[in-house]
């Protein structure tokens, strides 16, 4: 049994709205709080983000039975914690059972003896956040920012859209450690559900995985010098052949005993990753044969990682996935797109088609010229007042005069500034994404960007409090502040 926030204070507890921080503090938490704490404060905001949270969150909830799991808002400003910070789970659980605002925050007191969480109880409840939820309440938290930025009635959005990779946290992939990630997931796979359900072949796992480790190194290294490797080669595909071969039979014995599905779908996908891997080494270090690009796989861990060439210099290669975003002139990120297989041209209409249903008052947007294709340019003319999209290659005398007008030029000249929306999301915990899975990788992108807005908003309100409290300073210390 779970509860949106527990509403009756306990004793000491501080209320929400009461909760004061440095104003003059340059650290990310106190922006992070204040933004959350405006949310919070505000009657509206807060009655439409619980309404939200119940939907999406405790809608298959029973509330007759069960334990009383942690209040959803906690595990909200938890998570928003985390990657405003672009922190881990470790410093996370310290801040969380130490840091007197964020307990306040959390509907804690500040007496002794009060609760403390466990690592893992942090990561299990944080996990749970969905990515489509994140993004709804990412549009309570922009409403909210555009009426502190004071955003005019009728006043349109402009947009600036950009994309960036997102790294994975994968190493960098070659056939031959590909191969050895995918064989040593095998043997640990079917060694424990081995020794779970009694059945024998693979006492000696340890033994098994040591020699595979020295096979893999040896051909790697041989790779490396320019030696001739092909007797090393064999004798490695040979040692994984073997493994998947006893693996294979060792997953008939375990449907027999009626081992967990779970389990046995779990050596399938890594035989699966193993059976690839041995053809594509045979074919290309002893046939000599070059992989097409469509049959590579740049992880066995991470399925969903990309190779991302962007052309810029010193750094020619990426692995992760690449990331679109668009970003108003008050410095909040409107929407999202994870691009798993698509690229910038691609996106370009669907997203500003997804950006205007949320937000109907974008009325201009900038692209780079990686959105560029004849089909896009019409469209977005026809969606935005204001479609400032640069053309690739060749212009003809009409394409000239429209990105030499007054208006092209403005927006051109004020697209960069969304790198600095990209730098802020790098620093909130997309310069390298440890979420495993899809799920974990969208999940992780979506409270980044909602993060950065809550951040955003918490700035916003800081310097509205500062102004106010300089209006009210006389004109003698006004005038030495």
């Amino acid at each position: 049994m779970r509860k949106i926030k527990e509403l009756q204070l306990s004793l000491g507890e501080v209320p929400i709205e009461k909760i004061r921080f440095n104003p003059k503090s340059r650290d990310d938490i106190p922006a992070v709080l204040i933004g959350l704490q405006y949310i919070y404060v505000n009657t509206k905001t807060r009655e439409e983000l619980f309404s939200l949270l119940e939907k999406e969150f405790l809608a298959e909830v029973n509330f007759d039975v069960g334990r009383p799991g942690m209040d959803i808002w906690r595990v909200v400003v938890l998570g928003v914690l985390k990657q405003g910070l672009g922190c881990d789970y470790d410093r996370l659980h310290e801040l969380a059972n130490n840091h007197s605002s964020l307990r306040g925050m959390l509907g804690h007191s500040n007496y002794s003896g009060e609760y403390e969480y466990e690592l893992q109880t942090i990561m299990d409840n944080v996990s749970l956040l969905e990515p489509e939820m994140l993004s709804k309440i990412g549009e309570i938290v922009v409403r909210s920012g555009h009426e502190v930025s004071k955003k005019k009635p009728g006043e349109g959005l402009r947009g600036r859209c950009d994309s960036f990779p997102v790294k994975t946290d994968v190493e960098y992939p070659t056939d031959v450690r590909l191969l050895w990630d995918a064989v040593r997931s095998v043997v640990k796979a079917v060694g424990s559900a081995a020794r779970r359900k009694g059945l024998s072949g693979w006492r000696q796992e340890d033994h098994l995985l040591g020699k595979g480790k020295k096979l893999f190194t040896a051909v790697s290294t041989s790779r490396r010098r320019r030696k001739a490797g092909d007797e090393g080669v064999k004798e490695y595909l040979r040692f994984s052949e073997n493994m998947v071969k006893r693996a294979e039979k060792t997953v008939l014995e375990l449907v027999n005993v009626k081992a967990s599905r779970w389990r046995i779908d779990n050596i399938n996908q890594w035989l699966r990753h193993a059976r690839r891997q041995i053809d594509q080494v045979e074919r290309r270090l002893v046939k000599g044969e070059a992989i097409p690009r469509g049959e590579k796989v740049f992880s066995v861990f991470e399925e969903h990682t990309r190779w991302i060439a962007k052309g810029k210099a010193g750094v020619p290669v990426e692995l992760g996935v690449p990331v679109c975003v668009i970003e108003d002139q008050h410095q909040f990120i409107l929407n999202h797109r994870v691009m798993w297989r698509e690229e910038d041209v691609d996106v370009a209409v669907a997203f500003i088609e997804e950006t205007i249903e949320k937000y109907p008052e974008l009325s201009a947007c900038s692209f780079d010229r990686g959105f560029w294709s004849p089909g896009n340019k019409s469209r977005l003319d026809g969606m935005l007042e204001s479609s400032v999209l640069p053309k690739k290659g060749g212009k003809s005398k009409a394409d000239r005069e429209r990105e030499e007008s007054e208006e092209f030029v403005k927006g051109r000249r004020r697209h960069p500034a969304v790198e600095s929306a990209i730098n802020a999301l790098n620093h909130k915990g997309l310069g390298r994404v440890l979420d495993h899975g899809v799920r974990g990788f969208a999940r992780c992108v979506a409270l980044s960007v909602l993060s950065a807005n809550v951040h955003r908003l918490g700035k916003l309100v800081m310097k509205k409090e500062e102004e106010k409290r300089r209006r009210k300073l006389k004109p003698e210390f006004l005038a030495a502040a």
